[in-house]
């Protein structure tokens, strides 16, 4: 099984970060899976919609290139999930968005759910992600941490003090949303989830803290093994219908021309 994985960081201005993620991505994964990560250059570095709806546009043309290498699934390793319902409507492989996979995964673990972001520039968005995926009522509260990707650049390159201070930043912003209700925290980006990925039980007072960065990864095992088992995949219905082939050629010539300019 060959997973393709969509970040939205830039590899060589977080070599640290990309290096670990694909280094654990490849740990966790079943027997038999290999998993490649991609980055975007320039990266999602202006928080906002102008710069998310940018990369989406380059990881759904990136998505068509990994389903045409052969690659049986494609993540989008970005936990707002930009452009996942179009890339759902394109590809005939398995789309996972990894906010969709972790917020509907968390809601199996307690009722109320609390989100800790990279930024307050994204609070809104994930209160939209979750009234789009069924659970708006379900989320207490979303803080952000405050911080950049390149913030935990010491932490993935090894440095054992910038990893427990990240922690601890981390844990500072998750309890008042346990103390506002929440029974689940859900780190919403893959940066905290995977500094948390090598921590067994890891719970916010009586919150669990779910890593996304694996629940992205094992929903993506599923559902290739769901479709090579009997077929399953998306409603090709109103949700998302099958893109044509002239709709992917024309949104792959605006990119195409773009390069040109």
């Amino acid at each position: 099984m060959r997973i393709f994985w969509q970040s939205f960081v830039d590899a060589s201005a977080n070599a640290p970060y990309m290096a670990r993620l694909a280094e654990y991505l490849n740990e966790i994964a079943a027997s038999g899976t290999t998993v490649d990560v991609e980055g975007i250059s320039p990266p999602d570095r202006e928080f906002g919609r102008l710069a998310e709806f940018r990369c989406a546009i380059q990881a759904i043309d990136n998505g068509i290139a990994a389903e045409e290498q052969g690659y049986d699934a494609y993540v989008m390793g970005h936990f707002q999930d930009p452009g996942l319902y179009e890339l759902r409507s394109t590809l005939d492989i398995p789309v996972i968005g990894t906010g969709e996979a972790t917020l509907l995964a968390a809601s199996q673990l307690g009722r109320r759910l609390g989100l800790v972001t990279l930024d307050a520039a994204f609070e809104v968005w994930h209160y939209e992600q979750a009234d789009r995926y069924g659970l708006g009522g379900r989320v207490v509260h979303v803080t952000g941490m405050g911080c950049k990707p390149e913030d935990f650049a010491a932490a993935f390159a090894g440095d054992r003090t910038a990893h427990a201070r990240m922690l601890e930043d981390f844990t500072a912003c998750a309890l008042p949303l346990v103390e506002r209700g929440a029974d689940v925290v859900i780190p919403a980006g893959v940066l905290p989830g995977l500094l948390i990925g090598r921590e067994q039980g890891f719970k916010v007072g009586h919150a669990p803290v779910v890593n996304c960065a694996a629940v992205a990864l094992k929903s993506a095992e599923m559902w290739v093994q769901l479709r090579k088992l009997n077929g399953t995949e998306p409603s090709r219905g109103p949700s998302f219908k099958r893109a044509s082939k002239l709709a992917r050629t024309d949104f792959r010539a605006l990119l195409a021309r773009n390069d040109r300019s």
